[in-house]
């Protein structure tokens, strides 16, 4: 019988994620060349939320995928928690999300969360386990028997973020998938994805446009610059732990000026 485990607690001295040297590019040797990304460097601790930031195009997607060995690199290496990006992948120690939520409206929400664990061998009793341990940890206890679209938005991305962490992965992956939301909303399931990940200690690398969502989620934002994207700096985030009282506070206001001060530089070519 397969046992459900946390990941993250297995690796717990390991970076989460380590790139070093990255470059992408697209169509290489033709006319249509794309050069994505080039010699980006980038290390992230277990347990550390990390947004990824920077004008269209520059690269925040493509990095993201790069980790998750969904695209190979053109140079360089990556690793997740000690591990080539592509054997993390066969291990399944990371989770994603998008900004669409991704469910089968012919499955129950339950079935939706329980699809990765039913992929990967668990038992029935474990996949209503779980899933029943996930809807009341993303607050939808009630909802298991629905399908995804007798939910609001808001709850469907609740169902993705509990079927992206079904499996107790050390890493979740996130592109934007909040950027579709109202902004209240937005702010709930911020407030949300912060309660969740704190709970089961898991490492995030979150694409973002948003100054203030990046502000208010992270450890640290990684600033990146136009394409062909590079770090152009990295801003520490300290405010401590997160709640609606953070968005008053002046220091999230000097954060979030922080972080748009460094957009504005990289607009400028500085």
């Amino acid at each position: 019988m397969t046992t459900l485990t946390n990941n993250a607690e297995q690796s717990s001295e390991q970076p989460a994620v380590v790139v070093q040297g990255i470059s992408k590019t697209f169509n290489p040797g033709t006319p249509e060349a794309v050069q994505a990304l080039v010699d980006v460097d980038l290390s992230i601790a277990p347990g550390e939320f990390v947004s990824l930031i920077g004008p269209s195009g520059c690269g925040k997607s493509t990095l993201l995928r790069l980790i998750a060995d969904l695209l190979p690199p053109t140079d360089g290496s990556i690793k997740v928690f000690g591990k080539p990006a592509a054997q993390a992948r066969i291990d399944q120690d990371y989770g994603m999300a998008f900004q669409s939520a991704g469910l089968f409206d012919w499955r129950k929400v339950a079935a939706n969360i329980e699809l990765p664990l039913e992929l990967m061998g668990y038992s029935k009793a474990e996949r209503s386990a779980r899933s029943a341990e996930m809807l009341e940890l993303v607050k939808l206890p009630d909802f298991g028997d629905h399908y995804p679209w007798q939910l609001s938005g808001g709850m469907q991305q609740r169902v993705a973020i509990a079927r992206s962490l079904s499996f107790k992965p050390q890493l979740l992956l996130m592109d934007e998938p909040f950027g579709a939301l109202d902004e209240m909303t937005r702010e709930h399931m911020q407030n949300e994805l912060l309660a969740i990940t704190a709970e089961l200690g898991t490492s995030v690398v979150f694409v973002t446009h948003s100054i203030s969502e990046s502000a208010f989620l992270s450890d640290r934002v990684v600033v990146l610059s136009p394409r062909p994207g590079q770090v152009h700096s990295i801003v520490d985030v300290p405010l401590g732990e997160r709640s609606d009282d953070t968005r008053e506070e002046p220091e999230f206001f000097e954060k979030a000026t922080e972080i748009r001060e460094a957009l504005r530089a990289v607009e400028a070519g500085l």
